[in-house]
């Protein structure tokens, strides 16, 4: 996998890369590379941004900068990258992630993250330079930097052999294995601590009877889950 970051902060990028399945996963021929959008701004004194039309508070990242960043790292059209590769801006209002969208971005081969700042995009980057707008959450964050650490951690930890096993994603919360609940409860060593003792079944050595313990814990914390969500 081919992954660019389009940031005004590409050093934040230098400690997320020592994360140790993300130097797992460079180790395996993946890229995570950090382009600085003021590296290749069109505007004196490195401007990315502008005062938006018709007032308001905040500043604006412009077209111009947003094109003149990916013209230089790709020598296409803009328009045309959609067409060749997922082109995604983060954005408080984008589609929400989830287990799904992750595993669907960790089947790609080449991932563009755009992160905004300020006010955000001028909106003609979104309708015309871009595939798709990704959320996090619904939250504001001053910058897309932190979202684009997010997504990048849980694609590049699904992609095989990061995390040295395999078999080390299969069963986690959400997955498909588990049926999209919640992971369940895990225990170690020692086996009781203040009167507090590990589930007699997980002692026993019955592989069958954890297997089974374990979904039926996780199909419960996905019905509290459930019931703990708020009304619409």
């Amino acid at each position: 996998m081919q992954a660019d970051v389009f940031t005004l902060f590409p050093q934040w990028f230098d400690w997320f890369r020592t994360q140790r399945h993300v130097e797992n996963a460079l180790g395996l021929g993946h890229s995570v590379d950090a382009v600085d959008l003021r590296a290749t701004t069109p505007l004196k004194w490195g401007q990315v941004d502008d005062t938006p039309f018709g007032g308001g508070a905040g500043m604006v990242l412009r077209v111009d900068v947003v094109e003149a960043a990916l013209r230089a790292r790709y020598d296409v059209d803009p328009v045309e990258l959609p067409s060749t590769r997922r082109v995604i801006a983060l954005t408080p209002g984008g589609r929400l992630l989830d287990d799904a969208y992750v595993s669907e971005l960790a089947g790609e081969e080449r991932l563009t993250f755009l992160c905004g700042r300020y006010e955000g995009f001028d909106e003609r980057v979104l309708e015309h330079f871009c595939t798709e707008q990704l959320s996090i959450g619904r939250y504001v964050l001053a910058g897309g930097e932190l979202a684009a650490m997010v997504v990048l951690d849980a694609v590049l930890r699904k992609l095989p052999w990061t995390l040295g096993k395999e078999e080390s994603a299969l069963e986690e919360s959400f997955s498909e294995a588990l049926g999209g609940a919640p992971e369940y409860p895990h225990y170690t060593r020692p086996a009781e601590w203040r009167g507090w003792a590990v589930p007699d079944v997980l002692l026993s050595g019955h592989h069958a009877r954890v297997d089974e313990w374990r979904r039926e814990q996780s199909r419960k914390r996905a019905n509290l889950d459930e019931a703990q969500r708020p009304l619409p």
